[in-house]
C-alpha cells in the first residue's frame, strides 16, 4: 500500500499517515515490481496525449522522404539481439574491400525523425531519461507504438537511420568515418544464440545463406577487440544474474549467470568503434554534443585496490600523475581464467569511478579511449536521441550550423547530461532492487540449505558470500563461529582473536541458508566451515 505521512515520529510517539493507495496482497503477480514502482515514484504509464502523438507517426516510412537518404534497402543488413528483443535499434553489416580493409556499417534507428525537440514525446521522453528494465517488465522510454513499431528495424520492413560507415584495416584502426541519414531494409532478424551456433558450425535453420556474412563480421569484430586490448580495454568478465520467471504468476524458476557469447562480443565491439567514431569527428567541430565520460581513478582508490592484489601477488603500478588502464588490464589478463578471476574483476570494478554524461569531452577510461559517446541505442537512452538531433541538424545544414543555434544547445547539453546522468542513477538503482527481491524470494524456500560461495565484501559488521548462481547473502558476526573477530580496515579482511582464523575477499566458504525476505530484499547466511579448511 502507499501511505501519505500526516505526522512525523516524535519522541515517544510514531509516526502516522492515510493510506491513499492500496497496491495489492504481498504475493499478488506484479505487486513487488508495481511496489518498487512506487517507491522511486516512476512513470509507469504514458499520458493520453502522448501515445497520441507516437500513433501519428504511423507505421510506415514516408516515400517523400527517401529521396533525402542514401537508399541501402538492396544491401544485406542484419540485426542480432536478444531472443526476446522487441525495440531493435541497431543493425550491422560488414563487407571486404579490394584493398583489403574492412567496411563496417552501423545503422541506428533515426527516432530523432519521428521525436522532435521540444515536442509532447520528447518531453515524456525527457523525464524518463532511459528505459528501465525490471524483470518481466519494462518502463520504456518511448511508447511501444514506437519503440517496438516505427522506429524499431523489424524485419523486411523499410526503416529510416543514423548511419555511420567506416573503413577500417587489418589492424583495427579506423580509417575514416562517414555519418549519413539512411533508409535500409533488415534482410534478417539474429539471435546472439543462432549466431553463435552458426559460427560454431552447426547448422541453423535460416542462416546458411548468410554463413560468409557472420565469419567476416566475427574476423573484424576479433581485430577490434585486440587493438582495444592492446589500448588497455578493461575486459571485466563479470556475469550478470539470469533470472527465469513464470510468465503467468512472475515468481522465480530458476537463477544463474548469464551466458555471453563471442556473438554478443560482435555487436560490442561494432557499437563500441561506432560510438567512438562519432564522438571524435564531432569534438572536432566543436558542435554541441553529449559525451560518455569515464574518468580515471583516484590515487588513492588504487593504492587501496593494491592492498588487496598484494595478497595475490599483483600490482598496479600507479602515480598521482599517470594511471593508465593498460596497468589495470594488464592485471585482468594474468588472472583471467584463474579462481580469483571475478573476486579480481569485482575489485577493479569497485576501484574505478562511475561513468556519466557531460558536455565536455574527457574520454572514458573503462575502454581506453580518448572520445566516446552513446550513438547506438536511441530508443531508450534520451542522450544518444540529443545527439541524433545535432547529428541530423549538421547533416542537413551541410556541416554550416547558425552561431545561435550552436550556443542555445550548448546549453541544452549541459542540462540534459545532468539529468539523463541523474535518470540513469535512478534506473540502476530500481533494476539492482528488482533482482534483490526476486534473489531474496527464490531463496525463502531454501532455508538450511547449504551452499558453497565466495566471500565478495568484508565489512565492520559480517562478509557477504557470492554463490556460484550470483545469489549474495551477509554472515553476521555471530554467525561466524563461537570466537570475536576483529575487523582490519586497510585489508578489508577480519581476524578471529583467539585462533587467528581469517576471512578475507576471495575465500571460499560453505554457508547455511538461515533466512531470506523478499519484503526486506535480504537474504542471511551461517557459515557452516570455511571451504579451504
Amino acid at each position: 500500500m502507499v501511505v501519505k505521512l500526516t505526522k512525523l515520529p516524535k519522541k515517544g510517539k510514531n509516526a502516522e499517515g492515510k493510506i491513499i493507495e492500496v497496491i495489492g496482497g504481498i504475493n499478488e503477480a506484479g505487486v513487488d515490481m508495481l511496489s518498487l514502482i512506487k517507491e522511486y515514484d516512476l512513470p509507469s504509464k504514458f499520458p493520453q496525449f502522448v501515445v497520441d502523438q507516437a500513433k501519428m507517426c504511423g507505421d510506415k516510412i514516408e516515400e517523400k522522404e527517401i529521396p533525402n537518404r542514401v537508399d541501402l534497402r538492396d544491401r544485406e543488413i542484419f540485426t542480432i539481439d536478444g531472443e526476446d528483443a522487441k525495440d531493435l535499434d541497431d543493425a550491422v553489416r560488414v563487407q571486404k574491400l579490394e584493398n583489403g580493409n574492412y567496411k563496417l556499417e552501423v545503422h541506428i534507428a533515426d527516432v530523432s525523425h519521428y521525436v522532435k525537440e521540444h515536442s509532447l514525446l520528447d518531453q515524456e521522453a525527457l523525464i524518463r531519461g532511459t528505459s528501465i528494465y525490471m524483470l518481466g517488465r519494462v518502463i520504456p522510454m518511448l511508447p511501444r507504438e514506437l519503440s517496438n513499431g516505427i522506429c524499431s528495424l523489424n524485419q523486411g520492413e523499410d526503416r529510416f537511420t543514423l548511419s555511420c560507415s567506416m573503413e577500417i584495416e587489418n589492424t583495427g584502426k579506423v580509417l575514416s568515418a562517414e555519418i549519413y541519414k539512411g533508409v535500409i531494409n533488415v534482410t534478417k532478424r539474429m539471435s546472439y544464440k543462432d549466431v553463435q551456433a552458426t559460427l560454431d558450425g552447426k547448422e541453423v535453420e535460416g542462416y546458411k545463406p548468410y554463413e560468409k556474412h557472420l565469419k567476416l563480421m566475427a574476423e573484424l569484430a576479433q581485430i577490434l577487440k585486440n587493438k582495444r586490448m592492446e589500448q588497455g580495454y578493461l575486459n571485466l568478465d563479470i556475469p550478470e544474474s539470469k533470472i527465469d520467471l513464470d510468465p503467468v504468476t512472475g515468481k522465480v524458476l530458476n537463477i544463474g549467470k548469464y551466458e555471453t557469447t563471442f556473438a554478443h562480443e560482435i555487436i560490442e565491439q561494432f557499437m563500441l568503434t561506432a560510438n567512438e567514431a562519432v564522438a571524435e569527428k564531432f569534438y572536432w567541430l566543436e558542435a554541441p554534443f553529449i559525451y560518455r565520460v569515464h574518468e580515471e581513478p583516484d590515487i588513492d582508490k588504487v593504492k587501496e585496490l593494491n592492498n588487496f592484489l598484494y595478497n595475490f601477488g599483483l600490482k598496479i603500478k600507479a602515480s598521482k600523475d599517470e594511471i593508465y588502464p593498460k596497468e589495470f588490464s594488464k592485471i585482468l589478463e594474468k588472472i583471467k581464467g584463474t579462481e580469483e578471476e571475478k573476486v579480481v574483476s569485482n575489485l577493479v570494478l569497485r576501484t574505478l569511478k562511475l561513468a556519466r554524461y557531460e558536455s565536455q569531452n574527457k574520454g572514458h577510461f573503462g575502454i581506453a579511449s580518448k572520445y566516446y559517446c552513446h550513438f547506438t541505442s536511441p530508443i531508450r537512452r534520451y542522450p544518444d536521441l540529443f545527439i541524433h538531433r545535432i547529428i541530423s541538424k549538421y547533416i542537413e545544414e551541410n556541416y554550416v550550423v547558425p552561431e545561435e543555434y550552436i550556443e542555445e544547445h550548448m546549453k541544452q547539453a549541459e542540462k540534459r547530461a545532468t539529468q539523463s546522468s541523474e535518470r540513469e542513477s535512478v534506473a540502476t538503482k530500481v533494476e539492482r532492487e528488482a533482482e534483490k527481491i526476486k534473489k531474496a524470494e527464490y531463496m525463502e524456500d531454501k532455508i538450511g540449505e547449504i551452499y558453497e560461495g565466495i566471500v565478495s565484501s568484508v565489512t565492520s559488521f559480517g562478509i557477504f558470500v557470492e554463490l556460484e548462481n550470483t545469489i549474495e547473502g551477509l554472515i553476521r558476526f555471530d554467525k561466524l563461529g563461537n570466537e570475536y573477530f576483529i575487523f582490519d580496515e586497510e585489508r578489508k579482511r577480519l581476524i578471529g582473536e583467539r585462533t587467528g582464523k581469517i576471512y578475507k575477499i576471495g575465500d571460499k566458504i560453505q554457508v547455511e541458508v538461515i533466512s531470506a525476505s523478499k519484503q526486506l530484499r535480504q537474504i542471511d547466511f551461517a557459515c557452516v566451515t570455511k571451504a579451504t579448511d
